[in-house]
């Protein structure tokens, strides 16, 4: 047994430090990246926000808006080969570098993701997602499906320390997926006690994975784009969401209406609710680590996306970063007790 007696820090902890700008207007600051992968070697351009793996946020429906505001969508893994076809004779072709094809760690996994792959030539990215990344069946995976396509842009998590993350990169992944508990409708910490502040493993992780050209998503915590905003400035070349993406027209699940008012559907993935709709059940040797709750009707997609650039891009003037690349450079972190006045919160 050992303790570690540094305290390490999560969205609720921190605020950035505002400093001297020359900028105007947000509208003079750039969200796009340009990224070129460790072991793909491709380059990417666009904003570096991503629609995380769950069937109510990752599907075709979201894929296409958040390509068409040049981000990213994990797609669920959920789908079909066959809805996959479709959805890849539908879509504009120039959008398909914002589209990654999500997967597991079973046979039957690796031979779906296959027959996914041989559909279209434009699908760049693969997403390899499990809840605990320190398996070794889980980096023998990876092993495996880099050997198989050594071109695709491999993600590959969730970890949180850095030496796992540097593992991940020398095993194949360009980029290594951050976070393990904090999303809102997880609750790894308490089924299991284990977990790490998303701010503190962030940081750990980015300084990993940069010293081997490498890059990190930060994936769960943000609940609003303050929260965004913090991640890109705590060093995470992206950011994943999950509840910030929930709710909307192109979200999966039904509208429910209740008293009057409407809302969506919008669990885990380790949840009863996802476990019975895909495995008939929890199996008797686990426990379901996520919630399912109701998140209310938020509209169209677009409105929620504009809002979130808009808050990074009015951090972003805070510090005087002129683009987002320029972020993490120009953050100083402050401990904090307190985040907003709450006096008129709901």
């Amino acid at each position: 047994m050992h303790v570690e007696n540094e305290i390490k820090l999560g969205f609720k902890d921190v605020m950035i430090r505002p400093k001297r700008s020359t900028l105007k207007s947000r509208s003079q600051v750039s969200l796009e990246r340009t990224y070129t992968f460790r072991n793909s070697k491709r380059t990417w351009t666009g904003v570096p926000i991503i629609a995380a793996n769950m069937d109510t946020v990752g599907t075709f429906e979201a894929a296409q808006v958040m390509a068409e505001y040049k981000m990213l969508t994990a797609v669920h893994k959920h789908y079909s080969v066959e809805q996959w076809q479709s959805f890849l004779n539908d879509i504009d072709k120039s959008l398909l570098p914002h589209v990654m094809v999500s997967t597991g760690t079973s046979e039957a996994d690796y031979e779906k993701l296959k027959q996914i792959l041989r559909l279209d030539v434009g699908l760049e990215f693969v997403c390899i997602d499990v809840a605990n990344g320190y398996s070794e069946h889980f980096v023998e995976f990876l092993r495996r499906v880099r050997a198989e396509f050594q071109q695709i842009t491999i993600v590959a998590g969730n970890v949180v320390t850095g030496e796992m993350a540097e593992e991940l990169l020398l095993s194949g992944a360009d980029i290594v997926k951050v976070g393990i508990g904090p999303g809102s409708v997880c609750t790894t910490r308490v089924k299991t006690g284990v977990g790490y502040p998303q701010v503190s493993a962030t940081i750990e992780c980015a300084d990993a994975a940069h010293g081997l050209n490498g890059h990190v998503i930060s994936d769960g915590g943000c609940s609003c784009p303050g929260d965004v905003s913090k991640a890109f400035g705590a060093g995470a070349d992206f950011v994943m969401l999950g509840g910030m993406l929930a709710g909307h027209d192109e979200s999966g699940g039904e509208l429910i209406e209740e008293g009057g008012k409407q809302f969506k559907l919008f669990y885990g993935m380790s949840s009863d609710t996802a476990m019975g709709k895909y495995h008939g059940g929890v199996a008797n040797y686990r426990a379901s680590e996520g919630k399912t709750v109701k998140v209310p009707y938020r509209g169209a997609l677009a409105t929620t996306l504009m809002d979130i650039q808009g808050g990074v891009r009015s951090t972003c003037t805070y510090v005087g970063a002129a683009a987002l690349k320029e972020l993490s450079k120009r953050t100083t972190f402050i401990r904090v007790q307190e985040q907003e006045n709450r006096v008129f919160s709901s």
